[in-house]
């Protein structure tokens, strides 16, 4: 049995909803305009950056010796620190990418969760540092002094891990867990 009043209430519906979905086109069509700008020769692509989204956490005022500073959260994007003297600091989320930490002496700090991309850490001192969780993808470590060092769950090269694990040694003094041990060497 069909029913001679649903096709009415059909395009009863419909026509009520047309100017409806004719706005919603619109307004996307408006959204995409403004919040997709044009790329290529003939325009310029636009990005956030990781200061922007974090408010701004990063460090202007940057001296040879940070000895022991509260410096957690901060950018030190492609920043020079050859040299520094950070042992001691509490470094934990911090980001050093693109970084130069070349003779920096880091001994003794807290780098939990640092976000170190492409830096260089030769010949700096990270004995006794804690790098737990740090992402340590394209830095190198050649000549850095790692004894009691914590890298447990650090993501590296499997080269510099590899390179690392042929000078590891000692126990960190926080953690208690052994150089050796946190590089995940066989």
């Amino acid at each position: 049995m069909a029913l001679p009043c649903l096709p009415r209430l059909a395009r009863g519906l419909s026509q009520a909803l047309a100017p409806l979905c004719s706005q919603a086109l619109l307004l996307l069509t408006l959204l995409l305009v403004l919040l997709i700008p044009p790329t290529g020769a003939a325009g310029q692509a636009w990005a956030i950056t990781a200061p922007e989204l974090r408010g701004l956490h990063s460090l202007q005022d940057l001296q040879p010796d940070m000895h022991g500073r509260n410096l957690q959260q901060q950018e030190f994007l492609k920043s020079s620190l050859v040299g520094f003297d950070l042992s001691g600091s509490d470094l934990r989320g911090a980001v050093f990418n693109g970084s130069d930490l070349q003779g920096a002496n880091l001994s003794g700090a807290d780098l939990e969760d640092v976000v170190a991309f492409a830096s260089h850490f030769e010949n700096s001192d990270l004995s006794g540092a804690v790098l737990r969780n740090a992402m340590l993808m394209q830095s190198h470590f050649k000549g850095a002094q790692i004894e009691g060092a914590d890298f447990s769950d650090a993501v590296l090269d499997l080269k510099e891990q590899k390179a690392l694990c042929k000078r590891a040694s000692g126990t960190n003094s926080r953690t208690g867990i052994a150089t050796f041990d946190s590089l995940a060497c066989s």
